[in-house]
């Protein structure tokens, strides 16, 4: 990293950091269809593993179902048996021949400080991501320091700086994650 540059691919990191983080949120299911509840499932089709929307579109016609629609009808039992068999999904499909439906039930309070503690893990995840990012950022820094290719105050000012960063991000994940579990606690 360059002196130069070291903030801006500091805010970059950071902002990758926030944009996975909500990726990560989106996949937790709180209640109500969400298609992206099952971007993380596997399909096994054509003899490999692929993500499920590749071999089929994935709808919410409404707020307690979801409606698979493969692209090729030979792929609608392993959708099947893939989000069945996923247990942190909990769900139960069902297909007609043509679509596989997934009914959403109600979350009981057991399943919701599950997913709390879920979303718990995942801000962990996050926020050890950004004290590496803010670890590697200041190293730079101080490298410059010692090597006297930039003077203290400037070390310092970038310092601020990269800190400042990562404070924003912090609270921007912390609020995430205070939102989605309101969220999954509120019935």
């Amino acid at each position: 990293m360059n002196l130069d540059n070291v903030i801006a691919q500091t805010q970059t990191k950071a902002d990758q950091i926030i944009e996975r983080f909500g990726d990560n949120l989106k996949s937790l299911r709180t209640g109500r269809a969400n298609s992206a509840m099952l971007d993380g499932v596997k399909v096994e089709a054509y003899g490999t593993s692929m993500p499920l929307n590749q071999v089929a579109s994935v709808v919410a016609p409404e707020a307690q179902l979801l409606q698979i629609t493969p692209f090729d009808p030979n792929n609608l039992a392993p959708i099947v048996n893939a989000i069945r068999n996923d247990s942190s999904l909990g769900l139960n499909p069902a297909d007609d021949g043509r679509v596989v439906r997934v009914p959403i039930p109600a979350l009981t309070e057991e399943r919701r400080r599950e997913l709390a503690k879920q979303i718990g893990q995942k801000q962990e995840e996050s926020m050890i991501a950004l004290r590496s990012t803010r670890h590697e950022a200041i190293d730079v820094v101080d490298k410059a320091k010692k090597d006297k290719t930039t003077s203290e105050d400037d070390a310092k000012r970038l310092t601020a700086q990269i800190e400042d960063c990562i404070t924003k991000t912090r609270s921007v994940i912390e609020r995430m994650t205070k939102d989605k579990e309101t969220e999954i606690m509120t019935l």
